[in-house]
């Protein structure tokens, strides 16, 4: 049966959840604080987001700052880099994700995302593939480093 919510047991794959991050010379409370802030390369909006005391802030405010140039070219390969880092500087939510096992995981939601995730069935699910792909690397150091899954 796929993973196709992100609450509760999966809470964890969120990139809300609570995984302080270090990435482009600030610390990040969430993934999505730092995806916020790799929008921009204005530092202070970057600060901003930093600050945002909740994920659902840090995104509100990455909707208004000036955007990067190529952004939607990079968003991808930002988003897999980050989700990266959360897994890895964290062996225990990287233990979580890779005892999924081979379950398919996908950001399933209901307000629209149709890009990182699937609403209504239609979707790109690019974060679920994302973490497919970090679950796989996790396992292939998990046989190298004796984890029992």
């Amino acid at each position: 049966m796929p993973i196709n919510r992100f609450r509760d047991e999966y809470a964890f794959l969120s990139n809300f959840h609570p995984a302080e991050i270090y990435f482009s010379g600030l610390v990040f409370e969430t993934v999505e604080h730092a995806f916020q802030a790799a929008k921009t390369v204005r530092l202070e909006q970057r600060f901003e987001i930093s600050n945002a005391a909740t994920p659902v802030a840090a995104k509100k405010l990455g909707r208004g700052v000036t955007l990067r140039l190529g952004w939607d070219y990079m968003r991808v390969d930002v988003m897999d880099l980050l989700v990266n880092l959360k897994f890895f500087t964290y062996p225990g939510l990287m233990k979580k994700l890779v005892a999924t096992g081979d379950e398919e995981i996908i950001e399933g939601n209901t307000w629209g995302d149709t890009f990182w995730g699937v609403c209504n069935d239609v979707g790109e699910n690019h974060l679920g593939k994302i973490l497919i792909s970090v679950r796989q690397a996790g396992w292939n150091i998990s046989k190298l480093s004796g984890w029992k899954r």
